[in-house]
């Protein structure tokens, strides 16, 4: 997605160990338009998939996710990291470890939100190790749902994420497919 490979040029910040900080339009200010577009082509790449809901880990999947649920009309489920008073039974879990934050979280999503007949659309911010997707697939296991795929904002195709994702048989959608970062600059993947 070009205008979303311009953003992160523009705006992007390599830092050391492979971190790429996009929080100037995705995960802390976050710019409605690019995130509508975003969802506008998730809708298109999934339209056909019988998606029935979209899961994301909450917090920076959940602008992309949203409008990806405007798009096709669908309620969007984000797993929780933190226990909640008003959320502490009937939870389907799992552990998911951030490569940013080097810590392991807790992610949950209720019972109640979730049907046997499901077939839910996983939407990340980013993709590296797939630790994320990873714990959302854990639950869909849980809950017996199925997966159309898992649609990401910024791939970085270096790390082994995707690879490991596709070898499972998942579908990855990828809107920016990073090749390198280095000395503060990114490369994409050539198509």
């Amino acid at each position: 997605m070009k205008e979303l490979e311009e953003k992160i040029k523009e705006y992007g910040t390599v830092l050391p160990g492979n971190v790429l900080k996009v929080d100037a339009f995705l995960n802390h200010q976050v710019d409605p338009q690019l995130m509508l577009h975003i969802g506008q082509e998730f809708a298109k790449l999934f339209a056909n998939e019988g998606i029935t809901k979209i899961w994301t880990v909450e917090s920076s999947g959940i602008a992309p996710a949203v409008m990806t649920g405007l798009e096709m009309n669908l309620p969007v489920i984000f797993a929780r990291k933190h226990k909640s008073l008003t959320l502490n039974q009937n939870m389907y879990t799992a552990d998911v470890y951030s490569y940013t934050k080097k810590t392991t979280n807790r992610i949950s999503i209720s019972k109640k939100y979730v049907d046997a007949n499901d077939k839910i659309l996983m939407i990340d911010d980013f993709l590296a190790n797939g630790q994320a997707v990873e714990g959302l697939l854990e639950i869909a296991d849980q809950a017996g749902v199925q997966v159309a795929g898992a649609g990401i904002v910024i791939e970085k195709s270096f790390q082994p994420g995707a690879g490991e994702l596709k070898e499972r048989g998942i579908r990855v959608e990828s809107l920016a497919r990073i090749q390198s970062l280095s000395d503060n600059k990114v490369e994409f993947v050539k198509d």
